[in-house]
């Protein structure tokens, strides 16, 4: 019969003890998931060349990290594990889960670049039991279970390169990240001189989606700059920062005046309330709401 050795035993209890710290660490809130942090990428593919095509393929998640007390980032495989995603700048997917009973389907756009190879990120907030799809995601899908996803022409949205000198940003929640997608295509290009200014809503400081990696590039590059507007931020914390909703003093403040013409683009990404107070409905062209008020035409509002 073989003995194990005292040393033996020992090297196997620290290997044991090292492991369980790992996962330990790894679940905790606090741990950055590599697509919120580094510096931004460009690399840029044109529409057609995604993974996913108009037939919804089953890929499995193979790690969720929490990263706000409401949002994770969930990294999911490729159905060609030895190639990236191939998703054009700004371009979201579609996630289709049974539920209930019922097929759901969600859009969505990964955070992580073409850089990555044989998996993908998405940064999905907890929208808790009426959500069917986010709370799937965020709660209850399991490490190497799966989810149908594909990619339709409909889904395509503005390309990069950019041409305005000027792209301004309203963004609330999870519109954040399509935002990221250009981010890495304009702060990415060594070549580029786009200047960018965000205008980020969310509810409460601990919970600013991706504000990590944001903060860390408008810090980095002169030719970023976010402004943080938190509604419901408690009056005795220590938030210096605005508080509110985007409004017609925090835009004209910090973005250029329509006159700019072509040299400027805005776009807009967040809830369906975000929408029809800023820019009107999401689905029509008609520009209406504070940046009509505030004379900005259709020609210079993108909404995703």
């Amino acid at each position: 019969m073989l003995r194990t050795s005292s040393k033996e035993c020992m090297n196997n209890l620290i290997f044991k003890v090292f492991l369980c710290f790992l996962i330990t660490t790894m679940s905790k809130a606090n741990y950055q998931a590599p697509s919120l942090s580094g510096k931004p990428i460009k690399n840029l593919v044109p529409p057609g060349k995604c993974q996913f095509t108009d037939e919804f393929v089953a890929v499995p998640l193979l790690e969720r990290v929490a990263v706000s007390p409401t949002s994770s980032v969930l990294r999911f495989g490729l159905p060609d594990t030895s190639a990236p995603l191939n998703l054009s700048t700004c371009a979201c997917i579609l996630a289709k889960a049974k539920i209930g009973g019922e097929d759901v389907v969600r859009p969505y756009t990964p955070i992580s670049t073409n850089d990555q190879v044989g998996c993908f990120d998405m940064l999905i907030k907890d929208y808790g039991e009426n959500a069917k799809m986010s709370k799937l995601m965020c709660e209850d899908l399991k490490v190497g279970e799966t989810v149908e996803f594909k990619h339709i022409a409909f889904n395509v949205k503005i390309q990069a390169p950019f041409k305005p000198k000027k792209i301004c940003m309203l963004v609330g929640g999870t519109g954040l990240t399509p935002m990221v997608q250009a981010l890495h295509a304009i702060l990415g290009d060594p070549d580029s001189t786009t200047e960018v200014v965000m205008l980020y809503g969310s509810k409460v400081a601990e919970d600013i989606l991706g504000r990590e990696l944001i903060d860390n590039w408008a810090a980095e590059n002169p030719r970023f700059k976010v402004v943080h507007v938190l509604s419901d931020e408690p009056a005795d914390s220590e938030w210096k920062g605005a508080r509110g909703y985007i409004n017609a003093d925090i835009v004209t403040s910090n973005f250029p005046e329509p006159s700019a013409g072509d040299d400027l683009m805005i776009f807009v990404c967040g809830p369906p309330p975000m929408y029809n107070a800023l820019c009107g409905p999401r689905d029509e062209k008609e520009l209406s709401g504070l940046l009509s008020e505030l004379k900005y035409t259709a020609d210079q509002v993108y909404k995703f």
